[in-house]
């Protein structure tokens, strides 16, 4: 990967742990840093969210978010960050996909969960990603500073 490259780092997150790994990365590799909000907020009931989110996932609503990232011509890289909820990305991840074209990007996924993994997360953005390179994603479990700086390394020393 070219280190002139433009990067970003996408995310959402729901109680905080996403965003903290995306800062992380942020203050890693620079470049700018945008958050996905839908405009309707999540329950902060973890087992209100979890039902409203089986709810969405199963009918492939896409939650309409607070804004767009006008500027997607200028970024070359895109560090995008999930919680993994119900087994794959967050719908508000979704909706972001579905409204902004990645075409010819150079995407980084990154996930963090409580202890199940990835499961479907990066499948799932590749197939919501067409015309775009996709990395080997990024899964974390709460925010292992260490483990994570490792992985941007081996991120940013391939060949996209």
């Amino acid at each position: 990967m070219n280190m002139k490259s433009k990067m970003v780092v996408v995310y959402y997150s729901h109680s905080g742990i996403t965003k903290a790994v995306a800062e992380f990365i942020k203050e890693k590799v620079g470049g700018d840093i945008f958050e996905i909000e839908p405009l309707e907020p999540y329950p902060s009931s973890y087992n209100a969210t979890l039902e409203l989110a089986n709810k969405e996932l199963a009918s492939g609503y896409k939650p309409t978010l607070k804004k767009r990232l006008g500027n997607m011509d200028d970024y070359d890289v895109i560090f995008l960050g999930s919680p993994v909820w119900c087994g794959t990305i967050a719908p508000a991840v979704t909706s972001f996909l579905s409204t902004h074209d990645l075409s010819g990007k150079t995407i980084i996924p990154f996930c963090t969960h409580g202890g199940g993994g990835e499961s479907n997360t990066f499948r799932d953005i590749r197939m919501l990603t067409p015309g775009s390179t996709v990395f080997v994603g990024g899964s974390f479990m709460g925010n292992p500073q260490r483990k994570i700086s490792t992985w941007i390394e081996i991120q940013l020393n391939q060949k996209s």
